[in-house]
């Protein structure tokens, strides 16, 4: 039986001010080149633990929390809610499909961590990411089921065959509908798949709306752009939904839930 976390307590959490004023005094150690280095050494750790057989769900878990330290170190200001969700799903050993807008690097980072109540999380990740030096061994860790994009059909056999066996094993799946990252949340480029998942392996939706445009993509490096710090980091986890027989109005809550906040947080 897997080990369950939980780093948050209450259904909020925001980065104390306290940790900003002490940012003035760390800017210089908390540079874009700091925060790579940094970034690279625990993907580095997480290659060696891979090696030895010890990197597990709890240790992938652990990984991701000190990812969100990291960025909180750098300036990033978290604001997380809809946490309670996530710890009563855990509570209660529910398996969950997760369909979330897709912004930046950072989601893949942090899930792990945010969603350790939940633990094992899966992905459905592009197969180029496998193809990267350090972190493709550390992404193939978490069993994704990986698309690769030339052929949408074969694409969506592959997650609704390989996802069903993940969530009927108790692996809660983490789904990004839009076909590419995204500064804004466009509804018609957020496709129904994960619903239709959801519906296959009889689980519930959770919609997450995030805002992690702090950690931009890259011009030269795509996942590793500059860090923004006047861009506040937003996560909200929205209550779980049953699935009817046609998927529509599970997919429209999701759709309704993201597109609410993302538009709130743009105007902030």
């Amino acid at each position: 039986m897997s080990e369950v976390l939980n780093f948050f307590h209450g259904d909020t959490y925001d980065t104390p001010d306290d940790m900003q004023r002490l940012l003035l005094d760390r800017m210089v150690g908390s540079s874009r080149a700091h925060f790579v280095a940094r970034y690279a050494s625990l993907m580095i750790r997480a290659r060696l633990l891979i090696v030895r057989g010890k990197n597990t769900p709890a240790a992938r878990a652990r990984r991701a929390h000190q990812v969100l330290r990291l960025i909180e170190g750098c300036g990033g200001r978290f604001h997380l809610s809809g946490l309670t969700h996530v710890a009563q799903a855990g509570d209660e050993g529910e398996t969950l499909l997760i369909v979330a807008n897709h912004m930046s690097s950072m989601e893949g980072g942090l899930f792990p961590g945010l969603l350790a109540p939940l633990t094992p999380v899966s992905f459905v990740i592009k197969e180029s990411l496998l193809k990267y030096p350090i972190f493709g061994p550390v992404i193939a860790s978490f069993n994704p089921i990986v698309v690769g994009r030339r052929n949408p059909r074969e694409d969506l056999q592959t997650v609704m065959t390989q996802g069903q066996t993940l969530l009927e094993q108790g692996v809660s799946v983490v789904i990004f509908p839009q076909s590419t990252r995204a500064a804004r949340f466009d509804p018609e480029q957020f496709n129904s798949l994960g619903v239709k998942l959801a519906r296959r392996a009889g689980v519930r939706v959770m919609p997450v709306a995030l805002k992690t445009d702090f950690w931009d993509n890259g011009k030269l490096v795509r996942d590793f752009g500059p860090l923004h710090r006047e861009r506040p980091i937003f996560f909200a986890f929205g209550e779980p939904v049953a699935v009817d027989s046609n998927g529509r109005s599970a997919h429209q809550y999701t759709v309704d839930f993201i597109r609410s906040h993302t538009e709130r947080w743009q105007k902030m």
